[in-house]
């Protein structure tokens, strides 16, 4: 309910939950849900709960979804704003926000680790690591835009031959 670092901090949570305790979706699945929702403008969270919750219930599941990732948290942010603001400056506060950076950057690369792991089992190690290695520097070195790669990237995907299967 907090996903301290927006939406990407929760990508990790909704993994988990969605494709290991519940089961609902496979690591494929989830990984073209969260490329579509990388694509589409507005907040991941909201995009990938109205999506689930929709696969898993229909129009009511979506409801649903969207009422739960979205309602918790503005109550919350309501409640804690006034607290936030008075106490923004002391030590304690300014700790715990520089604190949580590097724990939701080991989650994000967790995440992006078992992608890169997965694809290898459709394209093999050597293509997995040069589409990586590629989008990393368009992404972080050249500033292309997030959804420009993944385009490209489905592009590859369409026009590549299949691994053969044995």
């Amino acid at each position: 309910m907090l996903g301290f670092g927006g939406g990407p901090s929760t990508i990790p949570l909704v993994h988990k939950e969605v494709v290991e305790t519940y089961e609902w979706m496979n690591d494929e699945e989830f990984g073209d849900v969260l490329a579509i929702g990388n694509t589409l403008p507005g907040p991941i969270m909201t995009k990938m709960a109205g999506y689930i919750g929709y696969q898993v219930g229909g129009r009511i599941g979506m409801i649903n979804a969207l009422a739960a990732a979205v309602l918790p948290t503005v109550l919350i942010m309501i409640t804690l704003i006034g607290v936030l603001i008075a106490y923004r400056d002391t030590p304690v506060v300014q700790g715990m926000t520089q604190a949580i950076a590097p724990v939701v950057g080991v989650m994000l690369f967790v995440l992006a680790y078992s992608f890169v792991k997965k694809s290898k089992e459709a394209l093999g190690w050597t293509i997995a690591i040069i589409l990586s290695v590629v989008s990393l520097i368009a992404y972080v070195w050249l500033n292309v835009h997030p959804a420009i790669l993944i385009g490209a990237l489905m592009i590859y995907a369409l026009v590549s031959k299949p691994k053969p299967t044995s």
